[in-house]
């Protein structure tokens, strides 16, 4: 492999393996704070059994995406100091507020993990809501600089240096609102469905159902909400795209030649030489109707930009098929809930259903990932839009195979400990109820304060 390659590969693990932590911990905070004030309302000590779990799972999640992120960061500047010469004074301002909202959430976790008997029970909780908020926030202002590089604004290109530079017309980029909203919605998708089917999984197998039960009553309503939501940002941004990314576009449908009156592609093997498609599913118009509103518009197709501009085919319209099928399995599962909860609620007690849950898990994940590979390979050759390429922006530095390695070491380490850790917090005894006091006052990491409220725990239960 050459220089390129090693690095984008590198980049793109990274960036893959981190993307993954990074959502669960934006999310898993909103679950941990509406489990304490479920708690703090119903004084169930599952709820605050649920409380505590997640909150924990949240610091374990927290500490892997510090770290991996981290790493990300410096590749930045290590594999890519041509791109940071020009983007590190245009985007610098999301990346430090980001930076901003990263600490803001440690400060917040660390307060909410231990003050359980310092802060008085609502300001805890808000601690808690803290932690979410400020995760959110930072996957909001971290996307803000992707945007930037798929729609680049705040600065006049000379042809090798940016000037008249104004970051905060950078920072507020038009691909910013939508790609932000795609991501943010993908990621409760993610940890919804992941969470969920570990949940159900247990149920199934007989594991403290009472909690397990408590848990999908929390998960499942953000979950579904969000996977309502995304085939209409999908929507949205898909039609962003055919206007700013036209060629994009062309390479997610595999649509090799303009036409007008262009079929939407399901499925199908690219064939890159021949530049067809076969074994595909074509709906007459469809493209052109989803893309511009109107069953006869031209769309462009690959052939119709230079072939030093084209992006590769076969990886970003792979990729498109898979987000956009595992979104709408996902869709109809949240159809199914809603439905089943206003008409049939014991249709979701069923084991059916709860199977269902556990197939499920790995597609919000698996969705995720095939997305970012669209944005990322679809914007390809060029790492700043239509002005500086990727290849340009490479370090010259060799020995990047050696780098590669030592970093899929260190994220192979850091996930097998962060698993590990999950699976003995699942199975582990902070998840019985009836080990938790009633006060609910107790630290995180206690089990009891004695044999008096470990009785009237018993007893409570």
């Amino acid at each position: 492999m050459d220089d390129l390659s090693l690095a984008r590969g590198q980049m793109a693990f990274s960036l893959g393996f981190h993307i993954i932590f990074a959502c669960i911990s934006m999310v898993m905070p909103f679950y941990m704070a509406l489990a304490y004030r479920k708690y703090l309302k119903g004084k169930n000590p599952v709820d605050l059994a649920l409380t505590r779990a997640w909150s924990k799972g949240a610091a374990v999640l927290f500490a892997t995406g510090a770290v991996s992120g981290t790493a990300l960061s410096f590749q930045l500047g290590l594999l890519w100091p041509g791109f940071m010469k020009h983007a590190g004074p245009i985007i610098g301002m999301p990346f430090s507020l980001e930076g901003a909202a990263f600490f803001l959430e440690a400060i917040f976790l660390g307060l909410f993990l231990y003050g359980w008997k310092l802060l008085p029970p609502r300001l805890h909780l808000l601690m808690g809501v803290m932690v979410g908020v400020c995760g959110f926030s930072s996957g909001v202002l971290v996307v803000a600089a992707n945007g930037w590089m798929n729609a680049p604004t705040g600065f006049t290109w000379t042809g090798t240096e940016a000037v008249d530079i104004d970051p905060w017309k950078a920072f507020f980029n038009v691909a910013w609102p939508l790609q932000s909203l795609h991501m943010q919605i993908a990621a409760f998708q993610a940890t919804g469905f992941g969470s969920a089917g570990i949940h159900a999984f247990s149920i199934l197998r007989g594991k403290n159902r009472e909690f397990h039960s408590h848990a999908l009553k929390v998960i499942l309503p953000l979950t579904m909400v969000a996977s309502l939501l995304q085939p209409l940002a999908g929507d949205l941004s898909a039609k962003a795209i055919a206007q700013r990314q036209p060629e994009k576009l062309a390479a997610m449908e595999a649509h090799f030649q303009t036409e007008k009156s262009a079929s939407l592609v399901i499925g199908g093997i690219v064939d890159e030489e021949q530049r067809r498609i076969d074994y595909a599913l074509k709906i007459p118009g469809g493209l052109s109707f989803l893309a511009y509103g109107d069953f006869d518009a031209e769309v462009r197709g690959v052939d119709s930009f230079p072939p030093g501009d084209r992006p590769p085919v076969a990886i970003p319209h792979y990729a498109f098929q898979t987000m956009v099928g595992l979104g709408g399995l996902m869709s109809l599962v949240a159809l199914f809930w809603v439905f089943a909860r206003w008409r049939r609620p014991e249709w979701l007690e069923h084991r059916r259903f709860l199977r269902v849950l556990v197939l499920c898990t790995p597609f919000g994940i698996l969705a995720l990932e095939a997305g970012w590979t669209v944005t990322e390979v679809g914007r390809q050759p060029w790492v700043i839009y239509h002005v500086l390429k990727t290849a340009d922006a490479v370090t010259p530095v060799p020995g990047l195979g050696v780098t590669f390695a030592v970093l899929a070491a260190l994220y192979l380490c850091l996930g097998t400990l962060s698993f590990g850790l999950l699976g003995r917090l699942i199975r582990g005894e902070m998840m019985r109820p009836h080990d938790i006091p009633p006060d609910g006052r107790s630290p995180a990491g206690g089990s009891s304060q004695g044999s008096t409220a470990r009785t009237a725990s018993k007893e409570s239960a």
